[in-house]
């Protein structure tokens, strides 16, 4: 019974591609950056030959000298550096066309539609750090009862509500409206609900946000693995990511911790198919908010975990271990950055010991577990365990 464990640790790149300076990313190396905090360790991912693959660096890190996984660097072909664009991307769909970002606001059209879809006024329509929109409208929306739209560098649009004036199921149903409104050339890739409590100005956003995804135009491995009567469980916002395409059951997680949780029970279970994971903390709790010794926490966090992941492993499975883009921590930017990703695999079927230098495409992660599962679409790419 073939599994294929799939973990996307959101954010943690490890160095500028060379169009970095396209996106304003120049110097940007995630890794790098955590690694120079004294909280930083990973003992584990080193013995599994992170830091052997092509241009990682770490301070006060060597790379082990027989590495038991089989690893990569890996290029993004896809035009953006946002999370639906990467995934999509390891999923086997390459993005043509960066997805759009309003750095200005939004159009008055898009908030007229907007307001009369929901019938509220709108606050904000700015690029805004997500704690520090709360603190800074979230007296006059408990007044008003008006939303708060705001977006950042990304594709998306946010929509922040405090619970006691707008109920969780309430905004969901108001974002799945702005989601309607989102298409073509507003089609961010994600609409975000953004819960928060608590009183002025000690505000809070709580665990319940939600993602709406723009649907892939086209199919994913996720879609083919599904026809082909193969399980694909979604673990964390996967499910929001690809708008539930492709996904045979999902369950949604409140941070790193369950996720990983998560996939240990996924490991207990007995299914054929795919565990696609997401831990979110990197990017949304560490990157964003530029903490530097937050960020190395949590590295060491999931890489003190690693051992009990690959403990319920068995004969045929195979652990995937990547990203979906960078976020530099140290830099002044708190937004996304334009790097390479790692790719780290482990299996007792997979011979290890190798580097597999620079790859073209997140997509061959996608052809490299189609092809595991013995289906012949690859995608465009190939396989990297033959």
């Amino acid at each position: 019974m073939k599994r294929v464990f799939l973990i996307v640790l959101d954010s943690v790149g490890i160095g500028e591609m060379p169009d970095a300076a396209l996106y304003g990313d120049e110097g940007s190396n995630t890794v790098y950056a955590a690694s120079k905090s004294p909280f930083f360790a990973m003992p584990n991912m080193q013995k599994l030959g992170l830091f052997y693959i092509d241009g990682v660096r770490a301070e006060g890190v060597e790379p082990a000298e027989d590495i038991e996984g089989v690893v990569a660097r890996l290029k993004e072909c896809s035009k953006g550096k946002d999370t639906t664009t990467g995934h999509w991307e390891i999923a086997g769909l390459t993005s043509a066309q960066p997805m759009p970002t309003f750095p200005d606001g939004f159009p008055q059209e898009l908030l007229d539609q907007l307001s009369a879809a929901t019938g509220r006024k709108i606050l904000c329509n700015r690029p805004y750090s997500g704690t520090e929109v709360i603190r800074d409208y979230g007296r006059k929306h408990e007044e008003s009862g008006a939303l708060i739209v705001y977006t950042s560098a990304d594709s998306v649009l946010q929509i922040a509500a405090h619970e006691s004036v707008i109920p969780v199921e309430e905004l969901y149903e108001i974002c799945e409206k702005a989601r309607e409104i989102c298409k073509g050339a507003w089609g961010v890739g994600r609409v975000i609900a953004r819960p928060f409590i608590g009183s002025y100005p000690n505000y809070t956003r709580t665990p319940r946000r939600h993602d709406f995804s723009l649907e892939p135009p086209q199919d994913t491995m996720l879609d083919i693995l599904k026809r082909a009567g193969f399980t694909v469980a979604a673990v964390g916002k996967i499910n929001d990511i690809f708008a539930g395409r492709g996904i045979t059951e999902f369950v949604r997680t409140s941070g790193n911790a369950e996720g990983i949780e998560r996939t240990i029970e996924y490991l207990g279970k007995d299914f054929e198919g795919l565990c696609f994971v997401n831990l979110v903390d990197f990017d949304m709790l560490y990157g964003h908010r530029n903490d530097v010794d937050g960020y190395a926490k949590a590295l060491t966090y999931f890489d003190s975990k690693l051992p009990e992941l690959m403990e319920g492993m068995r004969e045929e499975d195979i652990l995937m271990i990547t990203a979906d883009h960078g976020c530099d921590p140290s830099t002044p930017s708190t937004d996304h950055s334009r790097e390479y990703v790692p790719l780290v695999m482990y299996g007792k079927g997979l011979a290890a010991g190798k580097n597999l230098g620079t790859v073209d495409g997140f997509g061959h992660i996608a052809a490299t577990i189609l092809d595991y599962f013995g289906i012949e679409e690859n995608m465009g790419k190939s396989s990297l365990i033959r």
